[in-house]
């Protein structure tokens, strides 16, 4: 065993948790699962007998007092990720917090100066950070392959109904215990493009190194939303589309991602995905399985903790996603352009 077995809890230890960050605890050779936390009492019974944990909290503030973790899981509700990060990093953890970081961009830039003064990590788990395929698409930016970017155009197209309250989830649904429906709860401020649309924009602002500086939306609802348009304008004059739709009758998710740049081109296919990039020198393209492999978010943070080397998403561009997302509601309730 290593000299230092970082003792994680989880706050909000639900599906997603379930099929994502507690297996990645559980593998990690110097983490493990010490307490896990949610209101519902029976949903954490299961929980904690598929993962083996002992120490099980209807309270998270119960959790935070208790001693036995040193860095906390967040994957609760988005309304609620300022209050229990806050609570967190005044108890001494760390936290990997699952995205958005929260869903005002004011509170945001409160929890990363206070995990600053504190000297704890915080670590957004937004997804492209963590993917192969554009770990290689901000390297192409970085090193000038394609040239400044022009105008890019990303669009995903899958169904998310379930998990938005929409219809019946599967019955066959992966994870340890189903879905709670914040996602699809417009007092939650609930909306697929606050929800799978942060990473869509998370590829595009972290990939290329820009920020979004103004925004219009057209969204079917601007409370709760399944389907939006939204039009970025970036730092550097480029315009970018993105499109999202969730409620396809093709359920498997489809995504294309198109960069074009003053010397090349970028394309993203997914799922699986699959990166093509196209200058005057040729065309090269890449599955997942041909790119370099990149840490998880638990490698991440466990990396953070012991060295003090920066996560990969920094705290000040997790809070840029958080405007420009709340400028694309605002722009779609409003009918106009919404500068950042």
């Amino acid at each position: 065993m290593p000299a230092t077995m970082w003792r994680i809890g989880v706050i909000g230890a639900g599906w997603f948790a379930s099929r994502r960050h507690c297996p990645d605890v559980d593998s990690h050779p110097r983490a493990k699962l010490a307490a896990l936390c949610r209101r519902d009492k029976a949903a954490l019974a299961k929980m904690g007998t598929a993962f083996q944990v002992d120490d099980l909290f209807s309270d998270y503030r119960a959790l935070l007092a208790s001693g036995t973790t040193d860095a906390v899981l967040i994957c609760s509700p988005h309304q609620t990720h300022f209050e229990h990060t806050m609570a967190a990093l005044e108890a001494g953890q760390h936290v990997l917090l699952e995205k958005p970081i929260t869903l005002n961009a004011d509170e945001g830039r409160v929890l990363v100066e206070r995990a600053r003064e504190t000297g704890r990590v915080l670590l957004v788990a937004q997804n492209p950070p963590y993917w192969r395929h554009c770990e290689r698409l901000k390297q192409t930016f970085v090193d000038g392959r394609i040239g400044e970017l022009e105008s890019a155009s990303i669009s995903w197209v899958g169904n998310a109904l379930g998990v938005l309250g929409r219809e019946l989830l599967p019955a066959d649904l992966p994870g340890v215990v189903p879905p709670t429906l914040f996602r699809g709860d417009a007092g939650a401020n609930g909306g697929f493009l606050v929800d799978g649309g942060s990473h869509l924009l998370c590829e595009l602002v972290w990939c290329t190194g820009l920020r979004v500086s103004a925004v219009t939306a057209q969204m079917d609802s601007a409370e709760s939303d399944v389907r939006a348009v939204v039009g970025l304008e970036m730092s550097n004059g480029a315009m970018v589309s993105l499109v999202q739709t969730a409620d396809s009758k093709i359920r498997r998710k489809r995504q294309h991602s198109a960069y074009y740049g003053s010397l090349g081109t970028a394309l993203v296919t997914g799922f699986p995905f699959h990166l093509q990039l196209e200058t005057e020198e040729g065309v090269d393209r890449f599955s997942d399985e041909q790119l370099t492999d990149v840490p998880r978010p638990i490698d991440d943070l466990v990396q953070a903790m012991e060295t003090g080397q920066p996560v990969r998403l920094d705290g000040e561009t997790a809070v840029h996603l958080v405007e420009v997302l709340t400028a694309a509601y605002e722009a779609a309730r409003l009918g106009r352009r919404v500068e950042i």
